[in-house]
């Protein structure tokens, strides 16, 4: 079994009335993190909301990490900042304003996503046959440079949002969920670990000792919900989705098929704590837990399936600056919607029907 992280400390509490508190589960997806990007920049805009911990895995990591690190710092407008930084960092123009402008005459997502998907074969055809081995002692992984960027200081400390990341041990197949001090680069790193694409991210355990290889924590946690369960955490988990759960149709392609494994493969997770969350809260509705035994999670959902459905596993590796900026003002409209519909039931009742999911 996974090993559950121990009680937080950080319990952040109410500061002013009618705030509502939630917890924030980020998905990984590689560019297409940056819809997560813009459902934690309007997110931040609303002062009634108000963040008691984080969940994420790969791009959810690092939106995670930033989002922490700002909040602690200097608030959300630092936040905010600190956000904008990641994701220039990791391939949008210095001055996105130009770039939201420019994106209004360039050519449709759906184009610019197929024209990405065309010019990919090649480097595809060549990915299957290498490793990111080959490279010996010149090895580099291009996210580190981005990632030492954080503010680790402010990670490590007692205030502010509780963080957990996730990661999936290469030796024993299981997840392993970093949080507070523990999270480092290497950690981050770990957790956005494809490894097709990079070499695995050797952490040693200071408990046992021992050195063992890291991968993506999308493999066994994506993201990982249990750590928001204990007591001192809000009820609400809002997960922010950038994985499509449905998509239409029978993939017929290469592509297409590789694509849907994609999606399987990194929502499967998910799904199953979604059902254990739902199998909870069955039992307790029906009185057959002793009160206040198991935690009753309210779970809402912030997604844009149609736009996730218009790309694909390519064009997660591909930040482009227009779909980086596109992608961001998807997140801030979808993060809007959510706002406008659901921001009553926060505290209240859950937004996503769970029993209907798995009906």
């Amino acid at each position: 079994m996974a090993k559950r992280p121990q009680t937080h400390p950080k319990t952040h509490p109410k500061t002013r009335k009618n705030v509502k508190r939630i917890n924030l589960a980020l998905q990984g997806g590689g560019a297409h993190g940056a819809f997560t990007w813009g459902v934690l920049d309007r997110l931040l805009e609303h002062e009634e909301v108000e963040i008691a911990a984080i969940s994420g895995t790969s791009a959810g990591a690092l939106n995670g990490a930033a989002l922490a690190a700002g909040l602690t710092r200097g608030g959300r407008d630092e936040a905010k900042k600190t956000l904008d930084a990641l994701w220039e960092d990791m391939g949008a123009v210095s001055d996105m304003r130009l770039d939201a402008w420019m994106s209004q005459f360039g050519p449709a997502t759906a184009v610019v996503a197929g024209m990405m998907r065309a010019s990919m074969p090649f480097l595809d055809s060549i990915a299957t046959l290498t490793s990111p081995y080959v490279y010996g002692p010149f090895y580099q992984n291009p996210l580190a440079a981005v990632v030492e960027n954080f503010d680790y200081e402010a990670l490590c400390a007692t205030d502010g949002p509780a963080l957990f990341i996730s990661t999936t041990n290469v030796r024993t197949g299981k997840i392993r969920v970093f949080t507070d001090g523990d999270v480092t680069t290497d950690v981050i790193l770990a957790s956005a670990c494809l490894p097709e694409l990079f070499q695995a991210v050797q952490i040693t355990d200071p408990e046992t000792g021992i050195t063992d290889p890291y991968w993506d924590g999308g493999y066994t946690g994506n993201p990982a919900l249990f750590p928001l369960f204990e007591p001192q955490f809000p009820q609400d988990v809002v997960i922010v989705n950038i994985n499509p759960l449905e998509r239409p149709g029978t993939p017929k392609s290469p592509e297409e098929i590789q694509n849907r494994i994609n999606e399987i493969s990194f929502n499967s997770s998910l799904l199953r704590e979604l059902r254990a969350v739902q199998f909870v809260r069955d039992l307790i509705a029906e009185h057959r837990l002793p009160e206040g035994a198991m935690k009753d999670v309210l779970v809402h959902m912030i997604a844009d399936d149609d736009l996730m459905r218009e790309l694909s596993a390519t064009t997660k590796m591909v930040p482009s600056p227009l779909l980086l900026s596109r992608m961001k003002e998807a997140g801030r409209d979808a993060c809007d919607r959510f706002l406008a519909a659901h921001f009553d039931d926060l505290g209240t009742n859950a937004s996503v029907d769970l029993q209907q999911m798995f009906g």
